[in-house]
């Protein structure tokens, strides 16, 4: 019986166009990562559920792709990358030290609805900082996503908030002992609209008319930064954690500024109030300039406590991650996919099977000068080849027949324009290493 080939929903296959610029994505943003002193780890796709549930909230707590293994274990597929570096921080800092920076690039799990630019499996980039509550490190954030967005080409808009600032209006709202629910519709604010979350404030919240428009209230204070932080301090007043939120805000961007984030790139927005449940302090979102409806695409925030549930040491984090595979939707959308073209750009067809070993040494020694080289793997004729290279996007074609191998000579042609030109094998190197800069 013949299998119908197809792909569970909310997942995606990548093709090379694709894929290409993918892994382009990650080479930009690892060196990004490491250029701040993040170094890399890796955790397993699979933890123990006890591991994973309650961490993020009721809503990934639904979203767990969770089951028995083979061993009997309850185990489930990480739905991010931030709770298990917790779990993997309290297993190893004693031999790691704080604080410890790290990234980390992998793919996560949530059975969700899909919506536009986000699947059930995607990609996560992190990094995080564990082990201080310095805001030096939440400012350090900022200037990453920045300079992470400065990489790839794409203006951004970082969008920045405070848990505390949030808790201390619904304090003073008489709200703070039902946050979590009122925090979590909050964060349904642009899906949904202002009047569904009111809605659902007071429905799962408990909270009054009054008190849901309150919270609305807050969240759609606008102006400049300096405008929205003298807009909070009378709404927070009396609570100290609401005012310890406010001052944390303006030292983050005062630091974030000086730290290289350009003014007007970095937002104060009281309406962003992140989903998961852990977060303490310091969230961020991020927008494209370009295409801000496809929803953030580097998020994050502080989270002090996060890691208490695995050990009594005290570890407080902050970090964020870029949303690799909703950017790569918005550069599909836009146009603007990178890393186009062959992975090897030199290409060498084959002319004569009787001359395999030679055309497999002249590749070698082309690799070996730091090109990369894709040999043909049959003896067709020359347009065939050509026409595949064409296809794949190779930008040059080394022709060498039998009359070129008996000169020490070879066509280097441009297939981009057409234009070919005669070159001494022993020059083909340095021929093709100035074509291609």
């Amino acid at each position: 019986m013949t299998i119908q080939p197809r792909t569970l929903k909310g997942f995606r296959d990548y093709l090379p166009e694709s894929a290409g610029p993918r892994e382009w994505l990650i080479e930009r943003a690892r060196g990004v990562f490491r250029s701040f002193g993040y170094a890399p780890i890796d955790t397993p796709a699979l933890e123990y559920t006890e591991v994973l549930l309650g961490k993020g909230g009721a809503e990934s707590d639904k979203q767990l792709y969770r089951f028995e293994d083979h061993g009997g274990r309850d185990v489930g597929l990480r739905f991010d990358l931030t709770v298990p570096f917790a779990r993997f921080a309290a297993q190893h800092i004693g031999q790691l030290g704080t604080p410890f920076k790290r990234y980390h690039i992998g793919p996560v799990w949530r059975g969700e609805n899909t919506q536009r630019g986000r699947y059930r499996e995607f990609l996560q980039c992190d990094f995080d900082t564990i082990g201080t509550e310095s805001l030096v490190a939440d400012a350090e954030c900022a200037t990453v996503i920045h300079a992470l967005f400065k990489e790839l080409g794409q203006p951004v808009k970082i969008h920045v908030n405070n848990r505390k600032v949030l808790n201390g209006v619904l304090e003073r709202l008489e709200l703070g002992e039902v946050s979590v629910p009122v925090l979590r519709a909050l964060d349904k604010l642009a899906k949904i609209g202002a009047d569904k979350v009111a809605a659902e404030i007071q429905a799962e919240a408990g909270a009054s008319a009054a008190q849901a428009r309150e919270v609305l209230v807050m969240a759609a204070l606008e102006g400049s930064n300096d405008e929205i932080l003298t807009a909070l301090r009378p709404l927070v007043a009396g609570s100290e954690r609401g005012e310890q939120g406010v001052d944390e805000l303006s030292e983050v961007l005062t630091a974030a500024e000086a730290g290289g984030v350009p003014a007007g790139r970095l937002l104060v927005d009281v309406s962003i109030a992140r989903g998961l449940d852990y977060y303490t302090g310091t969230i961020f979102e991020t927008f494209l300039d370009a295409l801000p409806g496809i929803g953030s695409c580097c998020s994050g925030g502080r989270y002090d406590d996060l890691a208490s549930v695995y050990t009594k040491q005290r570890l407080p984090g902050v970090g964020a991650s870029l949303g690799l595979d909703r950017l790569l939707a918005a550069l599909e959308e836009l146009g603007e996919l990178p890393g186009g073209g062959a992975p090897a750009p030199v290409f060498l067809p084959l002319f004569d099977g009787s001359r395999v070993p030679d055309y497999l040494a002249l590749a070698a020694r082309l690799r070996a000068a730091g090109l990369g080289v894709e040999v043909y793997p049959e003896a067709r004729k020359l347009g065939a080849q050509l026409k595949y290279a064409d296809r794949r996007g190779h930008r040059l074609a080394v022709v060498v027949g039998d009359s070129e191998w008996a000169a020490g000579t070879c066509q280097l042609k441009d297939l981009s324009s057409g234009e070919s030109e005669e070159v001494s094998l022993d020059g083909l190197a340095e021929a093709c290493l100035a074509r291609l800069s």
